[in-house]
């Protein structure tokens, strides 16, 4: 079922502005006819034109849009200078109103183009169906060259075209929720590693749940792989790291550990490295971003540690790959722990709980029920000191340091970071990052 319209007009020539008003009144008449909903939100694109030029275009519309009723508030006229922008704000508006099965009117030349938009604005949450635009007769010379099928798509010049018109556009808008926030640990010396764990402010985002600098995209999100990737940008310039050379962990919530240099696994949920330049990072939404850090041997590693992994080893197992592969001395190694969800809030089934009780006890609050509250930021400690980190090397600061300067709960605190726990599915998501400085 069509959920929203879009009528493509971008590439509409000034000196066709005569047949918009018969051509948009067709369309619309089609829209209230034969939609399967009884009035489904309907979006005009436009180019954004200058002077007494768009005050024209204006005009030329306004008869068209008189009529119908059944749209009234429900039809807006978007007008930008590129289709990226036109297509980003419209990408606004339906995710205001959870909309997702999109219908989109376009001139036949426009939807091989289209496409490239829509697959780089948008993700997998979204259906679009494309339906060619009629265009009046004396609009012929729109259609002057062969349909393009479904299949065809555009030449990779094209391509790269957009995908700098769409990169250009992202890089202009504003950062939301204030200036990007950077934690850092005073364990890590800053003289050889640079590291941090971000917070959720100073990106672009606009999706409350992934306001604003969410850094994963997924199929079932809504925010698309070019947002995160100007996220990265702006959180790479503020931290002084290079995103071209930026590695992040394939999550499996198991104790893979990727060492750089060798051949990548499909899934990992640790990584190692010695080479300078090369920034390694850990997501987390509630699971820990571990951060890893020999000055000794200058080696270093990141540690995505939710429950499963947590019980599966998965720190100590990045442990020993940096030990096996550069020779770390685990004593050297010096272990800080990112903000995560806490005891106070994380809840498990308690068959899940009873592996964490078995680590230690103090793991599981009330026990007895049927979710017990799991600490499975002490489960990674004791996990930790077990395999030979001094205690001493752990940063945790929901035990060592009551200012909490890194180690919050993820849950309590919204409008610092992200919780899959709190907010469900279309999470946004913080990491934690570090590389060895040149």
């Amino acid at each position: 079922m069509v959920e929203a319209v879009l009528i493509d007009l971008f590439s509409l020539p000034a000196n066709l502005q005569n047949s918009v008003q018969g051509l948009l009144r067709n369309t619309l008449e089609t829209i209230e006819k034969c939609s399967s909903i009884p009035a489904p939100f309907v979006y005009i694109m436009c180019r954004q034109r200058q002077g007494n030029e768009r005050n024209s275009e204006q005009e030329s519309m306004l008869p068209a849009l008189r009529g119908f009723q059944s749209l009234k508030k429900r039809l807006e006229v978007v007008r930008a200078l590129t289709t990226a922008a036109a297509l980003y704000t419209i990408k606004q508006r339906l995710d205001e109103k959870d909309l997702s099965i999109i219908k989109i009117i376009l001139p036949t030349l426009r939807k091989a183009l289209m496409k490239v938009y829509t697959d780089h604005l948008f993700t997998a949450v979204y259906q679009f169906e494309f339906q060619d635009l009629q265009v009046a007769s004396d609009c012929e010379n729109l259609q002057t060259a062969e349909p393009r099928n479904e299949e065809q798509t555009l030449p990779t010049q094209d391509v790269v075209l957009i995908q700098s018109e769409i990169q250009m556009y992202l890089e202009s808008l504003p950062s939301l929720k204030g200036e990007l926030i950077i934690l850092r640990s005073s364990l890590i010396p800053d003289d050889i590693f640079l590291h941090g764990f971000t917070t959720r402010t100073g990106g672009i985002s606009y999706i409350p749940t992934l306001s604003s600098c969410n850094l994963f995209s997924s199929s079932k999100r809504r925010d698309p792989q070019v947002v995160v990737k100007e996220n990265l940008r702006r959180l790479a310039k503020a931290a002084g790291f290079n995103p071209e050379t930026f590695h992040r962990v394939k999550i499996d919530h198991a104790n893979a550990v990727c060492i750089m240099g060798k051949t990548e696994p499909d899934s990992y949920d640790g990584i190692v490295t010695n080479q300078k330049g090369v920034t390694i990072a850990a997501p987390g939404a509630d699971c820990i971003p571990v951060l890893f850090a020999d000055p000794v041997r200058k080696a270093c590693g990141a540690a995505h540690s939710g429950w499963k992994g947590t019980l599966l080893g998965v720190s100590m197992a990045t442990v020993n790959a940096m030990v096996s592969e550069y020779g770390c001395n685990v004593k050297d190694i010096l272990v800080v722990l990112g903000p995560s969800v806490g005891p106070c809030c994380y809840k498990l089934p308690h068959e899940s709980a009873e592996e964490f009780h078995r680590i230690d006890p103090k793991c599981v609050r009330l026990f007895d029920s049927a979710t017990p509250y799991i600490d499975i930021r002490r489960a990674t400690r004791i996990l930790l000191e077990s395999g030979g980190i001094l205690p001493e090397n752990i940063q945790d600061d929901s035990v060592t340091d009551q200012n909490q300067n890194i180690t919050f709960c993820t849950a309590c605190h919204p409008d610092k970071f992200y919780s899959h726990f709190r907010d469900g599915t279309n999470f946004g998501t913080q990491i934690g990052f570090i590389s060895i400085k040149d």
